[in-house]
């Protein structure tokens, strides 16, 4: 009988460790006070011991631009200084055309999202006519502008446009998974319709008056179909009193109150 040939085991692999960056000595403990101060820096990191000296710089050897040749010839000097890398014999007369990389349009633009906007999400408004009021976002556009609403029962914000730098997203969220979005709002859909200029004729200069904006049929149908889907979703929140009061508030900075301090 053959003697049986034991199958070798396979060094174990060591698990490798990933590299955590370390915590620096010297770090802020909050208000601007940092654990150490600048002496007791200036003798953790010996810097005494590199005051006064002085290093010499260290000097590369440059090669020669020219070099020396000797003429033949009593009358031709003897000697001439030639230079190592000639010039070139002729230059072009225009640039070269260079190919660059072709520009995406601002449609082609990768959109992105804050990690803490999501639907149902909380907003406050930063900017803009209704600034101040709380609103509830539904949806991110093909434009990566924020699609918005008051609701406009409580707090009067209608469905808006908004961009996410103008906004400031907080803890509190509504579930609003069953809200169902009318298909045409969209970007094309907040547009304002601007009709051409009539050509001036004699006379006509103050009799045309200017019609202000008015709101359409569609958006206060719109408005009121996506209300009534919010305003039952916000009855179905645990502190629904709470939130509705919430909703309707202004928010604002009274003195000695910073935003980067605040929990939202």
């Amino acid at each position: 009988m053959a003697p049986t040939v034991k199958p070798e085991k396979a060094p174990a692999q060591k698990p490798t460790r990933k590299h955590k960056p370390g915590k620096p000595r010297n770090y802020d403990l909050g208000n601007g006070v940092v654990r150490f101060s600048r002496t007791r820096m200036f003798h953790k990191k010996a810097i005494y011991k590199f005051i006064g000296k002085k290093v010499a710089a260290t000097k590369k050897p440059q090669k020669p631009r020219v070099i020396e040749k000797q003429i033949g010839g009593e009358k031709n000097g003897g000697k001439r200084f030639v230079l190592v890398k000639k010039r070139r014999a002729s230059y072009p007369t225009q640039d070269r055309i260079r190919p660059r990389p072709a520009k995406k349009s601002f449609s082609q633009h990768k959109r992105t999202l804050r990690d803490t906007i999501t639907p149902g999400t909380i907003l406050i408004l930063l900017a803009g006519s209704h600034k101040g009021k709380r609103v509830v976002f539904l949806k991110q556009l093909h434009s990566g502008l924020l699609l918005v609403t008051g609701p406009f029962g409580i707090n009067a914000c209608p469905l808006r446009r908004i961009s996410q730098r103008y906004v400031i997203a907080t803890a509190t969220k509504v579930d609003i998974s069953e809200v169902k979005l009318p298909e045409n709002i969209n970007d094309k859909y907040f547009e304002r319709k601007r009709e051409k200029r009539a050509k001036k004729e004699e006379g006509d200069i103050f009799q045309s008056k200017k019609e202000g904006y008015k709101v359409s049929e569609e958006r206060k149908t719109d408005q009121k179909t996506v209300d009534t889907q919010i305003m039952a979703a916000i009855r179905k929140h645990a502190d629904r009193k709470v939130l509705l009061a919430y909703l309707s508030a202004m928010w604002g900075l009274r003195s000695s109150q910073y935003p980067h301090r605040l929990n939202f």
